[in-house]
């Protein structure tokens, strides 16, 4: 197991810094096709060009390879590379530091995202479950039917009408019988600093509500595939009951592509929360990228998506390592 885990981190190598040289080149070529990034600063205003030189210079944005479109600019590549070995990720166009600003929002973002994953992860189960072990029965086309309806409906349009519903009703509802402030805080329309868990609740069953379409299919399919395996007959045939061969051995096997699934969704309920932080107001990474874009902020995008790669391939690397701990017959060795 041990040097499996080596060799899986020596992978992570050169997927991350083919993923850091695609955003620099991509960084690169929009530098060169749009002009110098500074002049957007100032917007309609025209300043002297000594101010724009030196704001050039103080950025490391003066290299003549800027000037020859296509070129990869590859010292500057290394020399940004450098720089992250040291833990230094640059400042914005005003200033600030990256990593302060992803520091800053880091936590809501983690926070939104662990709530999206219990959520998806204990509905999509235990739906999947009923599902799978009551095959054709009432329960199975109402997990069948609710799921596809998840699955078909774009994130903005679930997450308008979860706002809708839990702002404009059940908010007012809540209020109005004099909740406590939690309780309001839950199905806020907004994220509220004051109550940084019960404010996310909602846009957590926005983020989460796709992946727990695919969970609860998923673990169905896999339960009904496994219940037909010869050992579980065996188990049938020898007297055991019903309770522990499903809990024991039918569901611990079932759950290996679940768990695949949820490894690597991680890094999707990451990117996805763009939106759903949008929709909410949320300051976390989301809204910090969304921003990035708009203002042209490009060292702090790249900076965000070099870390969200990161995070894809520790929670990878998570989930090849919990496939021994369900399925004793896999041997990493």
């Amino acid at each position: 197991m041990g040097r499996y885990t080596i060799r899986r981190l020596l992978q992570f190598i050169p997927v991350l810094l083919g993923t850091m040289f695609l955003l620099h080149y991509l960084q690169t070529l929009s530098f060169q096709i749009s002009g110098n990034p500074i002049r957007s600063l100032f917007g309609d205003r025209q300043p002297p060009p000594e101010t724009i030189a030196t704001l050039t210079r103080s950025f490391g944005l003066d290299d003549p390879c800027l000037n020859h479109t296509g070129n990869p600019c590859l010292g500057m590549f290394f020399e940004r590379l450098g720089n992250y070995a040291h833990g230094d990720f640059g400042t914005d166009f005003n200033r600030q530091s990256t990593l302060d600003l992803i520091g800053r929002a880091a936590p809501i973002t983690l926070r939104l995202t662990a709530l999206a994953i219990v959520f998806e992860s204990l509905v999509g189960i235990v739906a999947g479950v009923l599902a799978g072990l009551r095959k054709d029965s009432f329960a199975d086309n109402f997990v069948r039917v609710s799921t596809v309806l998840l699955i078909s409906v774009p994130v903005f349009v679930f997450g308008v009408l979860m706002q809708i519903l839990s702002g404009l009703y059940i908010g007012k509802w809540v209020k109005d019988r004099g909740a406590p402030d939690w309780v309001e805080a839950m199905f806020s329309v907004t994220y509220r600093p004051d109550h940084p868990w019960a404010s996310l609740v909602v846009p957590a069953i926005v983020l989460g509500g796709l992946s727990l379409g695919f969970i609860a299919r998923l673990t169905r399919t896999s339960l009904i595939e496994t219940l037909r395996s010869d050992y579980v007959r065996t188990a049938r045939a020898k007297g055991l009951q019903q309770r522990r061969i499903v809990g024991i051995h039918a569901l611990r096997n079932s759950l290996i592509p679940v768990v695949t699934y949820i490894g690597i969704d991680i890094g999707t309920l990451m990117a996805g929360a763009l939106v759903t932080e949008g929709i909410f107001n949320i300051p976390g990474i989301g809204g910090l990228t969304f921003v990035s874009v708009r203002g042209g902020q490009t060292p702090v995008v790249i900076a965000v998506a070099t870390l969200l790669t990161l995070v894809f391939l520790v929670a990878s690397l998570f989930v090849d390592l919990l496939y021994a701990v369900l399925d004793p017959r896999i041997r990493y060795e």
